[in-house]
């Protein structure tokens, strides 16, 4: 039933770093992540896509992810400006967002659980403590907890 469950979760994965991108995708293969994946550069990017605009018109091609990985430090809008406008639309708030950065700072932490963050994880360095986290991520969010179905936009 797990793996039925966890097939029906989209994750969406805000990062700017190309090597990072290629690092969690490979992390997330690795542990046997069976969900789909979309990656998308930075925060304008990542709101174009959960409004189906501009290149992300098609809803079909471009679902509703049932789960949001975020990096704070990205170019154009960041992570912050990102999460701060996706928890005051009353369309995008229920969407769980994990923030996935480098960033230690406890401002950081702080203002992303105020703005109604899910969770909070510093990148490790290592790419096989990245492959224990994404094991680790995939287990609590599509194995333990209850997600929502996406609402249709």
């Amino acid at each position: 039933m797990s793996n039925e469950k966890s097939r029906t979760i989209f994750i969406l994965i805000a990062d700017d770093d190309e090597e990072d991108r290629m690092l969690i995708m490979d992390a997330l293969k690795e542990s046997k992540l069976a969900n789909q994946l979309h990656f998308v550069e930075d925060g304008e990017e990542l709101l174009d896509y959960l409004n189906n605009k501009g290149a992300y018109e098609d809803r079909e091609k471009h679902p509703t992810p049932g789960l949001i990985l975020l990096d704070l430090n990205m170019p154009r809008k960041d992570g912050r400006e990102a999460l701060k406008e996706i928890k005051e639309n009353k369309n995008l708030r229920g969407i769980p967002i994990v923030i996935l950065t480098t960033s230690k700072a406890e401002e950081d932490i702080i203002k992303t659980y105020d703005l109604g963050v899910s969770s909070f994880i510093t990148k490790p360095v290592k790419f096989s403590d990245l492959v224990e986290t994404m094991k680790t991520l995939s287990k609590y969010w599509f194995e333990i907890v209850e997600l929502p179905q996406p609402k249709e936009k």
